[in-house]
């Protein structure tokens, strides 16, 4: 095949996959799709290769195929008109929140591909009331529905028995039925889109194209691997402490990049085994967030598919924290904190091993800015609320060519989840923002810095407002790599009605009464490199934003910007682990 006609068909799919996540976000009912796009639509071939992912989260997609390859398992005579439902961490999913549908695409009778939609959900019938249970001890504790590739729809129409469990004991189940039709009509969507898509091109071709595309791929990844040196990384972590890991969870990446065979292999067997707790990582995000990881470090126009990813090995064990769980081990959090330290230890062992390869380490956890709120609207006959917000984000790292990017979210989601509309969020539940803010200082300094942290103050209105978080990074800041700095901590603190600060536990559920506030102060990223070799007009225009004070640029920067010339630096300890601070800090109560 030709290789216009090999972009032009690629490009095509691309091209559903984004009317897929189109329709959803249009459809959808909670915020978390239609505000935040907590989702991911992705493509997979008839012998269950990942094909297009287009904008899907990296946590998200990669495993997509796994999910896929479920329905041969389970059901053997599936056929046009079904559609089935997969949330099951232990057969190929995230973790249960994320709610996955499944439609296999026919042509003429013959089985050409699957569309994949996967949406983290407002509420998955947890025994609280939150998509993450950090102290979960086990699944039964955790408490969600589970779906291990149930079937719901069958020549089209749903299956009733499904519907109806769903509605009977997930929260607000009205709101998970809007969000149910938005991933179906998603899915039968990019059927529709994908029946014609054969139709118009030929079966022929299309078989010819999924073949030749993946190969391709695989040559690009080849060419990628071979450029780099042989090299081997060792990099190591801590998660911040949880009450059954006072010390924090270690964490332990290795890589080999071997040139000569053009693989890389990222090796997680020398971790500690799963904990009772939800910070367990799935089998699938074990080998999503390596392997997004390995990605952010190569060439983004490589396509990311079953094609290139067959140059690349993750090497897991079971029981183990980040590897294959063993039943009935919670995952409950599995595409979060640790998932955030696997991506960003996995790019910086890149930036271990070469000059200028790799990323510093970016924030990640879940403070309460990025919480689940629930509680019942005072002016509508306390009807319940459920969903998690996206207040401010959470810096991204510095790499060896650019600084950290604000608006990152977190590692496991690559800056690709928006942020809240404040406005909506006010208007959609019985919340008042008082302050999204950038943290002057808060930045991982570096040659290229990592992005500011951000702070944000809210609390309910009229009501009382639940909250349910786990801080990472307070502890065990986001680190630099190169000679770059490590970034602000993280923290979780009560504004009360007289003005007075007290701490919040650094993971758990908080209760607010009217007039209260939480105050989410979520961690910058760490830097790239020597801080004192940093561009001064760089230094400059961040001071002239409020980014970066004169005295922190005189004594991290080595630039005087009154002056405008260089200065010496202070002692060298003093940019990379700032100390660790007093829990409560003075935030002032606001009028």
């Amino acid at each position: 095949m030709d290789g216009i006609t090999l972009s032009v068909l690629s490009s095509k799919l691309d091209t559903i996959v984004r009317e897929m996540s189109n329709t959803l976000l249009r459809s959808g009912r909670s915020t978390v799709l239609t505000t935040a796009r907590d989702f991911s639509c992705a493509i997979v071939s008839s012998d269950d290769g990942l094909l297009a992912t287009a904008e899907g989260l990296p946590v998200h997609v990669v495993g997509a195929a796994h999910q896929a390859a479920t329905i041969k398992q389970n059901h053997p005579d599936f056929r046009e008109g079904d559609a089935f439902l997969h949330n099951d961490p232990y057969t190929g999913n995230t973790h249960a929140a994320d709610h996955t549908i499944l439609v296999p695409v026919f042509v003429d009778g013959e089985h050409f591909f699957t569309t994949s939609v996967k949406a983290h959900q407002a509420d998955a019938g947890n025994s609280v009331a939150s998509t993450y249970m950090p102290f979960a001890k086990d699944v039964y504790e955790e408490g969600a529905l589970v779906f291990p590739c149930v079937q719901v729809q069958r020549d089209f129409i749903d299956i009733d028995d499904i519907i109806r469990m769903c509605r009977s004991r997930i929260r607000v189940p009205e709101q998970w039925y809007g969000d149910y039709l938005a991933l179906v009509g998603a899915a039968r969507t990019g059927e529709r889109r994908l029946s014609e898509f054969v139709r118009r091109y030929g079966k022929e071709t299309i078989r010819s194209f999924v073949t030749e595309w993946f190969d391709y791929s695989e040559r690009r990844m080849v060419e990628a691997i071979r450029r780099m040196p042989a090299a081997q990384f060792h990099t190591t972590g801590t998660h911040d402490p949880i009450p059954v890991m006072p010390d924090g969870i270690p964490l332990d990446v290795r890589g080999r990049i071997d040139p000569d065979e053009a693989t890389i292999v990222v090796d997680l067997t020398n971790n500690i085994d799963c904990i009772p707790a939800g910070l367990n990582s799935s089998m699938v995000c074990s080998i999503n967030n390596a392997t997004a990881g390995i990605f952010n470090c190569l060439d983004p126009s490589i396509p990311h598919n079953e094609g290139s990813l067959r140059r690349v090995r993750i090497e897991l064990r079971e029981n183990c924290v980040v590897g294959i769980p063993r039943f009935p081990h919670s995952t409950s959090m599995a595409t979060t904190n640790l998932g955030d330290r696997l991506v960003s230890l996995t790019q910086m062992g890149f930036a271990q091993a070469y000059e200028q390869i790799g990323l510093a380490e970016g924030a990640g956890g879940l403070a309460p800015g990025l919480g689940v709120i629930s509680g019942e609207h005072p002016g509508k006959d306390g009807q319940p609320f459920i969903s998690q917000i996206f207040l401010g984000s959470q810096g991204g790292p510095g790499s060896s060519t650019n600084d950290g990017w604000l608006v990152f979210s977190n590692p496991a989601a690559a800056g690709l989840l928006h942020r809240d509309s404040v406005e909506l969020d006010e208007q959609r539940y019985p919340i008042l923002v008082e302050e999204v803010a950038v943290i002057t200082d808060s930045e991982g300094a570096g040659t290229y810095r990592g992005a500011h942290g951000v702070r944000a103050v809210f609390g309910p209105v009229g009501t009382d407002l639940t909250i349910a978080y786990t801080v990472d990074h307070h502890v065990f800041p986001p680190a630099g790599v190169r000679g770059g700095g490590a970034a602000g901590r993280s923290d979780a603190l009560l504004i009360d009605v007289d003005g007075s600060v007290r701490q919040l536990p650094l993971a758990g559920t908080a209760v607010l009464t009217d007039g209260q506030r939480v105050v989410s102060i979520h961690s910058g990223g760490g830097g790239y490199g020597d801080p004192s070799v940093r561009d001064p007009q760089m230094v400059s225009a961040d001071v002239a934003e409020g980014l970066v004070s004169a005295e922190r640029a005189r004594a991290v920067y080595g630039y005087d910007p009154e002056t405008g010339t260089r200065v010496p630096v202070a002692a060298r300890a003093d940019h990379r682990k700032p100390p660790l601070p007093a829990r409560v800090q003075p935030v002032p109560a606001r009028a």
